[in-house]
């Protein structure tokens, strides 16, 4: 190599500043598991991650979007009295100007792939998907729903876990889905979970593994406790892997974990192999 050539590789290269504001936001963005960088349209209809197939979060809305052919919406105008904690109720006004929801999950009776089920999704958008009072009472209505009009249910779950602002009143919407869980299992129905990034805390710990069955999407985190409570606690290093959905498979706590395009055409399939059954 030359001297001039020399010259040239070393340069600085001046940084035109104008670059940055003729870029949008968001135009590329890092995998949250694989950490590879990509074009955002590289991403899909269904956002995922090209490289791992992780799937991006995804609104309540958006979802149900991409899952069904048809959806009518239950329990809209739902409202519940926000408690006094300090900041609640701006939090919960920012949540639904966000999200367009009232709720941390939309719930309804749905069409997917010609089969009728009643359908509920959490979203991670509105408060991490915590599980409020009110959160927890249209999941019980959908199941009270589904038992008294004999339809199975679907329910992907996506949750920071139970919310603090609503102390002991969020705590008890785990019990109280469960008892209706409960009441539709024993009438025979079908309830098919679907795990999504992140199912944490309270959810976790109640109605989202009392699923007849459950399916999770690839590398979705899904555990109760944070990893960092739980090194903290024991002392040790957890590892990569711990609280993802390929070790809960190997540890016989998910039945199948299913890339986001085929998740319509499986759910689909159970439902009607379980109709079947039924004859």
């Amino acid at each position: 190599m030359d001297l001039y050539d020399n010259q040239k590789s070393t340069a600085k290269i001046k940084r035109d500043a104008s670059v940055n504001e003729r870029i949008p936001d968001g135009l590329f963005l890092a995998c949250p598991y694989c950490g590879v960088q990509m074009y955002n349209k590289q991403l899909g209809p269904f956002r995922v991650c090209a490289h791992c197939g992780y799937g991006f979060r995804l609104q309540a809305q958006e979802r149900v979007d991409l899952l069904t052919q048809s959806f009518e919406e239950m329990d809209a105008d739902i409202e519940m009295t926000t408690p006094e904690f300090p900041g609640y109720a701006d939090k919960l006004a920012r949540a639904k100007s966000q999200t367009g929801l009232g709720e941390s999950v939309l719930t309804g009776v749905a069409t997917i792939e010609d089969e009728k089920v009643a359908l509920g999704v959490m979203d991670s958008y509105f408060m991490m998907g915590s599980l409020g009072s009110m959160t927890g009472e249209k999941i019980t209505r959908l199941f009270e729903y589904a038992t008294d009009k004999k339809l199975p249910v679907v329910l992907f779950t996506a949750s920071g876990g139970a919310r603090m602002q609503e102390g002991i009143n969020s705590l008890m919407q785990m019990a109280k889905v469960s008892a209706a869980v409960a009441a539709h299992q024993e009438a025979g129905l079908l309830y098919l979970v679907v795990l999504t990034d992140p199912t944490t805390g309270g959810v976790t710990a109640s109605f989202a593994m009392q699923g007849d069955i459950t399916l999770a999407e690839p590398h979705a985190l899904v555990g109760f406790a944070g990893a960092r409570v739980i090194e903290s606690t024991i002392h040790e290093k957890l590892p990569k892997d711990f609280q993802r959905v390929e070790t809960l498979l190997e540890n016989g706590f998910v039945d199948q974990i299913v890339p986001r395009p085929e998740l319509s055409a499986i759910i689909a399939k159970l439902v009607r192999l379980h109709r079947v059954s039924e004859v």
